[in-house]
């Protein structure tokens, strides 16, 4: 099924959330070769405040559970995320047929996704990098504060 996102290429805004202290997710930003299709590729770090990430609360998603692409205005979260843009991505390199065979379809990418953010859980944990926990700190007045 091909949602908006995957429709039309070239000339567009999307915008990448992702954990900047996360060492997979800065690799998996720079080895995915998506702003060669789309258009302009904007990488936002979810741990720095901003707009963006106020929708993103906004709208109930917790983006320690999963990472946000937004494009035409339309918010994907988790494995549907990873799917968008993989099939967003060139097929050049190894990197994007790797990424291609393991969330090129809604089912592949509802498997793997966790397997990926089991792994990034357990990179975070070992190097001591705290959760972002945009959730907490919108209930939670007193956690309002910068992240860094």
């Amino acid at each position: 099924m091909q949602t908006p996102a995957m429709t039309g290429h070239g000339d567009r805004d999307v915008w990448l959330v992702y954990d900047g202290d996360c060492p997979v997710c800065r690799t998996w930003c720079v080895r995915a070769r998506i702003q060669e299709t789309v258009g302009r590729l904007h990488l936002v770090d979810a741990r720095e405040p901003g707009p963006l990430m106020d929708e993103i609360t906004a709208a109930g998603l917790d983006i320690d559970q999963g990472m946000v692409v937004k494009v035409d205005g339309v918010l994907y979260y988790g494995p549907e995320a990873m799917r968008v843009l993989t099939l967003m991505a060139t097929r050049a390199g190894w990197f994007n047929r790797a990424s291609r065979a393991l969330f090129g379809n809604a089912r592949r990418s509802r498997f793997w996704y966790p397997v990926g953010k089991a792994f990034r859980n357990v990179v975070l944990r070992v190097l001591g990098v705290p959760w972002i926990d945009n959730l907490g700190r919108a209930r939670d007045p007193s956690l309002q504060r910068p992240l860094r």
